[in-house]
């Protein structure tokens, strides 16, 4: 399926890997990138050394197009930025944040800049400033999420081609994605069950067994919502929230908790994000088997095949 972002990225399927804090690492990257998406490697709050070391290490599996995303509320988020150039990485994603200090930069390099967008007024922005694609990312994906659902409004309201996130788990996501306007899509909880994908197998496990009604935001009352499923820590943080408890004392309840999660398998005491599609998520497969069906799915929605 072409489409403008398959022409820029260089890639065969318009899907994307969402950049997942402690998840979206080499191995996860690699295996969307081989299947013919985009895979990312997720900057999040790691070290510039370590970037550079998941970078090197997708490049030694495939020759694929890959790319980064860049936290830009990170501490490292400036030597981040820099190691991209160095590396040769093509893409770019960037989010929590305004990336324009680093687009000149990115630019000179050669490097295609697609932001996440939470609003008409600010992928306006990002378009005057040279991103050359946006992710419109509503309310319905895992973890910091916008309150908007916007794509047929980016759509509108730009001519660099939109890339929807959340909400997106099969073909049908993917078909209406591109009815609402889209050109590709971002997608991040079904990628969590991949085979390829390194979190705990308890984690897997919360996702395949959630319901419809599993996830929960946290974090509203202080601007900063959190989609993640239901569990001990969630119900102990709405406990705190509705008590009016400071962002300080929430954010210490958190500290940690998605790593727990991830690396350890506390799924009780950790932070589980996911989407709301988690209900739909229900076996583990290979990155290529879940592109490959979703592709399927999708083109016989659009009348492609």
């Amino acid at each position: 399926m072409k489409t403008r972002i398959t022409e820029l990225l260089g890639i065969q399927y318009p899907i994307i890997q969402g950049g997942m804090a402690w998840v979206a690492e080499n191995h996860l990257a690699a295996a969307v990138s081989a299947a013919g998406g985009l895979g990312l490697i997720g900057g999040a709050n790691a070290p510039a050394e370590v970037i550079r070391d998941y970078i090197k290490k997708v490049k030694e599996v495939t020759d694929k197009p890959f790319g980064v995303n860049v936290m830009l509320m990170s501490p490292h988020a400036d030597e981040v930025a820099k190691v991209v150039v160095e590396e040769g990485v093509k893409v770019v994603t960037t989010g929590a944040g305004n990336p324009e200090k680093y687009m000149e930069m990115w630019k000179a390099a050669g490097i295609k800049v697609i932001p996440v967008v939470a609003s008409v007024a600010l992928a306006r922005r990002m378009e005057r400033y040279g991103a050359d694609a946006i992710i419109a990312e509503g309310t319905e994906s895992g973890g910091h999420i916008g309150e908007a659902t916007t794509i047929p409004q980016v759509a509108d309201a730009v001519s660099i081609p939109v890339i929807a996130a959340g909400g997106i788990g099969d073909g049908r996501g993917i078909a209406a994605a591109f009815m609402l306007g889209a050109e590709a899509v971002q997608m991040g909880t079904r990628f969590l069950v991949a085979k390829e994908c390194v979190v705990h197998q308890n984690y897997k496990d919360r996702v395949l067994k959630a319901k419809d009604i599993d996830s929960t935001v946290t974090g509203r009352t202080h601007g900063h919502p959190v989609r993640c499923l239901r569990n001990q820590m969630t119900r102990e943080y709405i406990k705190l929230e509705n008590e009016g408890k400071s962002f300080e004392e929430l954010e210490y309840l958190t500290l940690g908790t998605l790593r727990k999660a991830v690396q350890e398998g506390d799924v009780n005491g950790g932070t589980v994000m996911a989407g709301q599609i988690a209900g739909m998520v229900s076996k583990e497969q290979t990155c290529q088997e879940m592109i490959e069906e979703m592709m399927e799915q999708a083109e016989k929605l659009l009348g492609r095949k």
